[in-house]
């Protein structure tokens, strides 16, 4: 056999536009069986098949209306004054929740933090920020003021000025709307004592100190975690990881992966004859250079996985090797030195260790999920599922 000399392959794999009640497992494992055979490439162990979260959304019928999500807030919260704090600035993301939240009160106050919001929108530059002699750590800005001191402000790729399109989305759903801006959650509780904790990854620290303070208050990880009206939800994450479905309508993020990943790992077991993992991945966790926007608007970048995929990689740094363990050796003196130790390498984890320094030791699923998130993209590729093919070979894979 010649030498192989391919690493890691990531395909995206066309499919049918999967509607609800789809069988989803099946006509993944045909669709990439298909395309194994249309592209002539063999299914392999360890191969990954991964498939976007929204699909299983949808195929599970997991939608929600903004009548929904009202019915929910107003129960929870009284439906009179609330405060909705730190959202992120994303038409398709949070704009359909807050209307929904909006139509179960009769005012809304909505503190956005600033400069930018969780996961990087820009309301503001530093270099403005820092230009109107402004604190952002400890300085609360009314609306009246923001505008005095910044005027409008649209986002970069966008063209929304967000504070504006909140603020009418708020008055439409027929709410009174009161805009702030500050970075402590204490403040909101100034203005009421029942508040939405809209961020994400640090939602837990968010409600742990307005509670501390004795705030009425949940996370949209509360709101729709169980059905409202027949509606879909989510147990673990509520509201967070929805998309916009129509404009009365949101996708909630996908219940019930870890049954499908088994699933399909068993189906292709049986059809292939072998061990493949697979996975549902959502947003990939990565930073845009330019905008300086994250791409991890949902609460986990795998909410399912088989169990291949847990934990870090184990790697050495070949440049490390090759520059300092090896740096008198070249050719093929140098090739069988690297093999060997790679070969060599302990089993157990590798932190700490010179030789690994800059391998990123991020879990598997987040790495994965990154790679899916690039490869499918978010248009009209029509690839929601992705198979990646020798992400675990190393250099001496195939010699």
């Amino acid at each position: 056999m010649s030498e192989r000399r391919v690493g890691t392959v990531s395909r995206g794999i066309r499919c049918p536009i999967f509607r609800e009640g789809d069988n989803l497992a099946e006509q993944v494992v045909d669709s990439v069986l298909a395309a194994s055979e249309s592209d002539d490439f063999e299914i392999r162990d360890r191969d990954i098949l991964c498939i976007t979260e929204s699909v299983v959304a949808r195929c599970q019928g997991n939608y929600a209306s903004v009548e929904d999500i009202a019915a929910d807030v107003k129960a929870k919260l009284g439906g009179e004054t609330i405060g909705i704090i730190w959202p992120i600035l994303s038409r398709n993301r949070f704009a359909i929740c807050l209307r929904g939240m909006a139509m179960g009160a009769k005012k809304v106050v909505l503190m956005l933090s600033y400069p930018s919001d969780e996961v990087g929108n820009a309301l503001l530059t530093m270099d403005q920020v820092d230009a109107a002699g402004v604190n952002p750590y400890s300085d609360v800005l009314s609306l009246e003021k923001y505008r005095e001191l910044f005027g409008e402000n649209k986002h970069q790729f966008t063209g929304v000025d967000y504070v504006s399109y909140y603020g009418e989305i708020i008055e439409e759903a027929g709410a009174e709307a009161e805009i702030i801006f500050a970075n402590h959650a204490e403040e909101i509780l100034n203005y009421t004592n029942n508040v939405i904790a809209c961020d994400i990854h640090t939602r837990a620290r968010t409600k742990r100190i307005l509670r501390t303070k004795g705030a009425n208050v949940i996370g949209m990880d509360e709101i729709l975690n169980a059905p409202v009206n027949g509606s879909g939800y989510n147990e673990a994450y509520g509201l967070l990881g929805t998309n916009k479905s129509t404009e009365d309508t949101v996708k909630l993020f996908p219940r019930d992966c870890q049954p499908l990943v088994n699933e399909i790992q068993a189906m292709m077991k049986e059809k292939t004859g072998k061990d493949i993992e697979v996975m549902v991945y959502g947003d990939g966790a990565f930073k845009d250079p330019v905008g300086k926007i994250w791409e991890l608007a949902d609460p986990v970048v795998s909410p399912g996985y088989t169990a291949g995929l847990e934990g870090t990689p184990n790697e050495l740094k070949l440049k490390y090797l090759a520059d300092n363990d090896y740096s008198t050796l070249t050719g093929e003196e140098l090739r069988e030195a690297i093999t060997k130790a790679i070969e060599e390498k302990p089993q157990e984890s590798l932190v700490g260790n010179m030789a690994s320094e800059g391998t990123t030791p991020r879990r598997l699923t987040d790495l994965i999920g990154s790679l899916c998130d690039l490869t499918s993209g978010s248009g009209d590729k029509g690839t929601p599922v992705v198979y990646i093919q020798g992400y675990f070979d190393n250099y001496t894979t195939g010699k």
